[in-house]
């Protein structure tokens, strides 16, 4: 039986498809004018938001099926969570179905993708406290009902802070991961 690892190794799923010269940098330089946007806007709600927003409120009512009538039980906490959760699973859905096709600028994407949804839920998680963001629906705070419950909503300034800080992160690294395959891409085709 084959190790967990041999499924990711290239022998199993085979080698990344190679990545032309002008895609490549007409990627990174569309992720770095995101990253300008992104930083000139900080901590607003960007573009992109809305999308992810409307992921987030579809979320509730999918993982709401879990709800009972116990408003502190497992399954209304995972209702509450349910937006934030749809808002990272979709990405990582993409991010799966393009990895094991060895698309590197798919996966690029959706990993961008991803991590661009931490800037959003890092702003969301810090406003716990003052609920100055305006709110969809029902005008309960996701964030403000789970630190509560969780008992750490006297932290959600530096939760949110620490979580924006690893969408940066992520972010760049996405870039330079998306650089690294556009390397090997142009080196193999020279060999």
């Amino acid at each position: 039986m084959p190790a967990i690892s041999d499924y990711f190794s290239s022998d199993y799923l085979g080698d990344w498809k190679p990545v032309s010269r002008t895609t490549g940098i007409s990627w990174i330089v569309v992720f770095a004018l995101f990253l300008l946007y992104a930083a000139l806007n900080a901590p607003h709600i960007l573009f992109v938001d809305f999308a992810n927003l409307a992921i987030h409120e579809a979320g509730h009512p999918i993982f709401g099926i879990f709800a009972g009538p116990d408003e502190t039980g497992f399954g209304y906490v995972l209702m509450i969570f349910g937006g934030t959760l749809a808002e990272l699973l979709a990405p990582l859905s993409c991010f799966a179905y393009f990895f094991f096709k060895r698309e590197t600028t798919g996966v690029a994407f959706c990993t961008f993708w991803l991590f661009e949804n931490f800037l959003y839920i890092g702003t969301y998680m810090a406003d716990a406290r003052t609920l100055a963001l305006p709110l969809v629906g029902s005008g309960d705070h996701d964030w403000e009902i789970l630190f509560t419950h969780w008992n750490v909503l006297m932290h959600a300034e530096q939760i949110g802070h620490t979580t924006r800080f690893l969408g940066w992160l992520g972010m760049l690294v996405t870039i330079a991961w998306l650089a690294y395959r556009i390397r090997r891409s142009l080196t193999s085709d020279q060999s």
